[in-house]
């Protein structure tokens, strides 16, 4: 053999060598990504469920106080309507005897 040959074997080794550890570094390219997209993947999950818990302790918050103040509302009008047929009520009272006399009147006139 001659000494050319044992370079070009040489050269021949060494580019084998090369190309198999970059098909070593690729595949181990390849799982990182996929570690790193499972990663992220349960990175992302975690901040959904967070945000749900934050929207629904917020959305909880909200309708609880719309419900309070709903609450307060409806006890004003409800005593408002109380008030009003107390009013009602003394009036007629007040007046049932009057409107008895004039009912009684416009019947003997008649």
């Amino acid at each position: 053999m001659s000494q050319t040959e044992t370079h070009v074997d040489g050269i021949i080794k060494a580019l084998s060598n090369l190309e198999s550890d970059i098909d070593s570094l690729n595949l181990k390219l390849e799982d990182m990504k996929k570690q790193l997209n499972s990663k992220v993947q349960k990175e992302i999950d975690n901040l959904m469920t967070k945000t749900k818990e934050i929207a629904t302790k917020e959305a909880e918050s909200i309708i609880s106080e719309s419900k309070s103040k709903a609450q307060t509302e409806s006890e004003k009008i409800h005593q408002k309507g109380e008030e009003k047929l107390t009013e009602i009520q003394k009036n007629i009272e007040s007046n049932f005897d009057s409107a008895v006399d004039d009912a009684i009147s416009s019947i003997l006139k008649a």
